[in-house]
């Protein structure tokens, strides 16, 4: 599940508050500073930057916000604070798997907050290895409006399998189209050149085996546990096996 990821929060940007808006230029800057300062600048070879701006300019963040995220990654503006990208491995209610990633510029003050808020709701830090096992890295592509931008959904699966991806799902008026992560770009670049709008592209972590929360009451629990780490400046992303 990827719902509480930087797309949800994105989709929600149109009609947030002023608040809730910098908080996410905060988070998707983070983002683009950490991208950049693991693989350079240099958008034409550096994917994961070049993704990390596309979804900075689908939340209407300012050009010069994410100029300035791009400069602190290569060392060109100091600001005396180190930015590292972590991913801690949880449990919550119903012992709901969950990977959270961060990005912190104090990772004791960062993982002090997550104890707190993951005991409240009776869930509790894992040891690392115990839950990543779980999940599976993928890069993901999504079609807003698919059925008003792909005439025949079977002849276009055939030729996005063609082109690399392993799979798509079609889920109320979005499509998902899976791959795997280094053909991501080459896969986006191709769909395009259709004339097909792609809303977002990103890389996740999907389940392998999902599970299904029959109790409603634990459900509630796990729902309101996601709204709060969702809410931390520090997340970044935040996937679990639930089934959706």
């Amino acid at each position: 599940m990827s719902g509480h990821s930087k797309w949800s929060q994105i989709k929600r940007s149109k009609g947030v508050t002023d608040a809730k808006r910098a908080k996410l230029f905060t988070k998707l800057a983070r983002v683009i500073t950490v991208t950049t300062r693991e693989g350079g600048e240099d958008q034409d070879t550096n994917f994961k930057l070049r993704l990390a701006t596309e979804q900075a300019k689908q939340a209407n963040m300012p050009k010069e916000n994410i100029m300035r995220a791009i400069k602190r990654g290569s060392g060109k503006l100091d600001e005396g604070k180190k930015i590292e990208e972590i991913t801690y491995e949880a449990y919550g209610p119903g012992k709901v798997a969950l990977l959270i990633q961060v990005i912190t510029d104090n990772r004791n003050r960062t993982i002090s907050e997550l104890r707190r808020i993951l005991s409240q709701s009776g869930g509790q830090l894992a040891e690392s290895g115990s839950v990543a096992w779980m999940f599976k890295c993928y890069g993901l592509l999504i079609i807003d409006h698919c059925q008003k931008q792909v005439v025949n959904l079977d002849d276009f699966e055939l030729q996005i399998i063609d082109w690399g991806a392993t799979e798509m799902k079609a889920k109320e008026t979005d499509l998902f189209i899976y791959t795997n992560p280094q053909n991501l770009t080459t896969l986006k670049q191709k769909i395009e050149q259709q004339n097909i709008k792609i809303t977002s592209s990103e890389l996740i972590w999907e389940s392998k085996n999902k599970i299904t929360m029959e109790r409603a009451e634990v459900k509630e629990k796990i729902d309101r546990l996601l709204d709060q780490l969702d809410e931390h400046t520090d997340v970044n992303e935040i996937y679990t096996n639930l089934e959706e």
